[in-house]
């Protein structure tokens, strides 16, 4: 379980990444030490509106490239619980549409740059979130992350993460916060299952939980099928099943997510939806009663089926609800080094 502190103290994250933590934050191994940075969380989970004066005054910019529902709302509860006062762009129904590639001729339907917006977006903010997808039009753009490296390079402020092209860090600190609370073990063994989805879906979500999981000693394993191996930058340690019954055998949870294909020319294209897939009651059976996990909107009956995600087992919700806490942890990091 998460672990104990007295209600009059502040735990921080580790004091080695507090410099960059506070600073930018887009990946899950930036938390430094996980059991500060989990015991920094219960701190922020019991005492919500303990902070309010460090937000007072500050400016919260939260720019969206692509939709939202659980990272705009908790991100922006989040800073409120900070005292912050939060401004929210749709950059796709809310300014101009920007070109983001520097050296076009800008005679198309795009008026203006990202180089002159990310500056001027700066002006009137303290800290930035930035929400942009991978575009699957270019392998190396999208894993090099040029949206959110501008935005660090020319906005002259704080940057955080609010899923980029590769990994989506608030999500993978509210699922440990999660697997922390719910374990019934102290080494679980946790399971990502790939699922079928309609559409090509980023592997930003499977990348950074499995960089996140990385950082714990949990047996960890991957299983998908054969065509969806992620980069092993990310997958790191873990082990690689193809069969998913076999995989699924004595997990303490599932996490289910689809992906679009990584390698190669497949690159961001879907080579399957193999419904034999789904995660569905007679595979959970298969597990030690195993808990399951999703970061949502999930695929009804392609991702998994009604009956598992709605059973006791489901903790999608309370995974939900723990995204205020990863947020508000990460911002009150990042105000606390203005």
């Amino acid at each position: 379980m998460l672990g104990k502190n007295s209600p009059t103290c502040h735990p921080e994250l580790d004091e080695g990444s507090k410099n960059e933590i506070m600073r930018h934050f887009t990946s899950i191994t930036q938390l430094g030490d996980l059991s500060k940075a989990l015991e920094a969380a219960k701190y922020v989970k019991e005492n919500p509106f303990a902070d309010q004066e460090l937000g007072r005054n500050k400016t919260l910019l939260m720019i969206f490239f692509n939709s939202s529902l659980r990272t705009r709302l908790s991100t922006q509860k989040a800073a409120m619980n900070l005292g912050m006062n939060v401004i929210v762009l749709d950059v796709n129904q809310g300014a101009w549409r920007l070109e983001t590639e520097r050296g076009v001729i800008m005679d198309s339907d795009r008026p203006e740059h990202l180089l002159e917006a990310i500056p001027v977006m700066g002006c009137y903010c303290d800290v930035i979130g930035v929400r942009a997808f991978a575009k699957f039009e270019n392998k190396e753009d999208d894993y090099n992350e040029v949206i959110i490296n501008q935005f660090i390079k020319y906005s002259g402020k704080p940057v955080f993460s609010m899923e980029a092209a590769t990994r989506h860090p608030l999500q993978t600190f509210a699922d440990l916060i999660t697997i922390e609370e719910y374990k019934k073990v102290e080494k679980p063994k946790i399971v990502m299952t790939w699922a079928p989805h309609p559409k090509a879906l980023p592997q930003a979500v499977p990348n950074s939980f499995a960089e996140g999981i990385n950082m714990t000693d949990y047996e960890f394993v991957i299983t998908h099928p054969r065509g969806y191996e992620l980069d092993p930058a990310f997958t790191g340690r873990a082990r690689i099943e193809y069969d998913q019954r076999k995989a699924f055998e004595g997990a303490d949870f599932i996490y289910a997510k689809n992906w679009s294909a990584y390698s190669g020319d497949n690159y961001g294209k879907i080579l399957c939806t193999d419904r034999d897939w789904t995660v569905d009651a007679e595979k959970m059976a298969l597990t030690n009663n195993a808990y399951f996990m999703h970061c949502l909107p999930v695929r009804r009956n392609m991702i998994v089926t009604d009956e598992v995600i709605e059973s006791p087992q489901s903790l999608v919700i309370p995974e939900a609800a723990n995204r205020v806490v990863s947020a508000q942890t990460i911002l009150k990091e990042i105000l606390g080094g203005l």
